[in-house]
Order: structure tokens, then sequence, then C-alpha cells
């Protein structure tokens, strides 16, 4: 241990499953017309289970494009194949459009059951969209 003082600063951090790592993840109907997808960027810190990021709505309509921070946990199932339960919420500012004046807070809600690949289905919902049952696939290059 006190041999490994002196090399603190070349030794890399663990990167993976057991520590600190990132995720990206699309989220939704790719190729779908119309169809809302949420693109993430998440932090997973493993041993705390606590995940943290930056959420990307993308939709072919006006005022249809989000960005915004994210958080959530990471719950295991147990249940034969090991999946992973993610929870995410997050807020955006959404500015109603014209003919209206005014902004407000829109809420973001997302579940996601995935594999140790973050490979899986999920869901979310924000405003007055809701979207269930879609692919969700992991896109960390």
């Amino acid at each position: 241990m006190a041999d490994d003082v002196g090399n603190l600063h070349s030794q890399s951090a663990e990167i993976g499953p057991v520590g600190l790592y990132l995720v990206k993840l699309e989220v939704g109907n790719v190729g779908t017309p119309g169809a809302p997808i949420v693109n993430l960027a998440l932090t997973v810190d493993a041993p705390s289970g606590n995940v943290s990021g930056i959420a990307e709505i993308s939709q072919a309509i006006v005022g249809g494009n989000h960005r915004f921070p994210v958080s959530g946990h990471i719950y295991q199932t147990g249940f034969g194949q090991a999946e992973l339960l993610v929870s995410l919420t997050g807020e955006f500012v959404y500015s109603v459009p014209p003919p209206a004046i005014g902004s407000f807070l829109a809420k973001f809600k997302a579940a996601l059951v995935v594999d140790k690949s973050w490979n899986g289905k999920g869901g979310f919902d924000y405003l007055n969209v809701h979207v269930e049952n879609v692919p969700v696939k992991n896109v960390s290059a």
C-alpha cells in the first residue's frame, strides 16, 4: 500500500460495471416518423445505484426538442436473468406556443428494464406524451 503512494497520479481509476461508468442509451422507436426519441448520457455509480446525467428529447414537431438534467436510481430485481430497473426523473422549461404566453417547468419520468449490457425495454412521460414498451438500446462507443 505504501508503495502505491508515489504512483497515485499515474494510476487510472477503474471504470466499469463495478465502479463509476458512463452509459449512453437511445430510448424509443427509432425510424418511426414523428416518434419521440430520448437520448440519455448517464453516469452510473454502481456501488450506490445512483444515476445522473443528461436527457435529450427529439421529436419532429415544433417545440419537440428538449435537453435537461436527469437523476435516478438503479434497482436489481434478483429474478432469473440479471435485470436492472432504472428510474429517472427530470424537469425542463417548456415555453407555450403562440398565441399563448408563458413558460413552465415540465416534469419528465422514465422507467427502463435493461440487462447487464443496458439493452431492453422502457417508457417515458413528459407533458402530454406517454410512451410505453419501446426499445432501449445501448449506444455507448
